[in-house]
């Protein structure tokens, strides 16, 4: 059963982060917002968010990152110190490897992401030829969704509760409904999934903020002995608390469409 006055409070420092994402925030004055001691507002800032307050935190800001590189004129530099990254070096280093592209080439990618996207379009009714791996662990499951959509979905399986970086396995489909990852090497894995309308404009689909979007609610855990559940998510809007979506959207789908097959239906 949920204890909706902690759910409450960690939801209240989520709105605090928010509004004040670009001044200092330390663990000790988020769980003083809370009212719960730094330990014990970790623990349940995790069990809302995934992440620690630190890394949910950084998240934020990178996302921000992205916003100003699409909407200013500022040097990468500066958008980097906006975001209290000192060091040009670093700022491009951990945008580069959560973002999966280079500052400058996300500054760019707004003409290749509308190529990309009209690509999957022009496609029509697809579906993914997923080859079969031999050995490693199974993940089956099926992405649906309240909503209509007319649009393509992205699925993934990521390494950490948040869609950064390149996922360890990825496809898309043309509708809501079935997939499958085979050969899934041992580890502990993270089910997400996004869906990006037609016509949507290429800055939204790069900083998405209203896209639709699915998790597991629990780690994927894949070992020689245990078999996986059968994964069945809704898509659904934003919630409060759930992670923002860092990887490059265009990245994953320019992917699909190199390394995959195309079948029509």
């Amino acid at each position: 059963m949920k204890d909706w006055t902690k759910e409450k409070a960690v939801d209240q420092v989520l709105d605090y982060i928010h509004n004040h994402l670009d001044a200092p925030l330390s663990l000790e004055q988020l769980a003083s917002e809370a009212a719960y001691s730094p330990y014990h507002f970790s623990r349940l800032f995790k069990e809302r968010t995934g992440l620690s307050p630190h890394y949910y935190i950084a998240s934020l800001r990178l996302q921000h990152a992205k916003e100003l590189l699409l909407t200013t004129n500022l040097t990468i530099r500066d958008i980097g110190m906006e975001i209290g990254q000192q060091s040009l070096g670093t700022f491009t280093t951990r945008f580069t490897e959560r973002v999966g592209m280079t500052p400058a080439f996300f500054r760019r990618s707004e003409e290749l992401t509308e190529q990309l996207i009209g690509r999957l379009q022009d496609a029509g009714e697809w579906k993914a030829l997923l080859p079969v791996q031999p050995g490693g662990g199974v993940v089956e499951g099926s992405i649906q969704s309240a909503h209509p959509i007319s649009g393509v979905i992205l699925v993934g399986l990521f390494t950490k509760p948040i869609p950064e970086g390149l996922p360890a396995y990825g496809t898309l489909l043309a509708s809501p409904g079935e997939f499958s990852f085979s050969g899934v090497e041992p580890g502990t894995y993270f089910l997400l999934a996004t869906s990006v309308e037609w016509g949507t404009a290429a800055q939204s689909i790069l900083v998405p903020h209203e896209t639709l979007r699915c998790r597991s609610p629990y780690p994927i855990i894949i070992s020689g002995r245990n078999r996986v559940p059968y994964q069945a998510l809704s898509l659904h809007p934003p919630r409060i608390g759930e992670p923002p979506i860092l990887i490059s959207l265009p990245i994953l789908m320019k992917k699909f469409l190199s390394e995959q097959l195309l079948r029509k239906i």
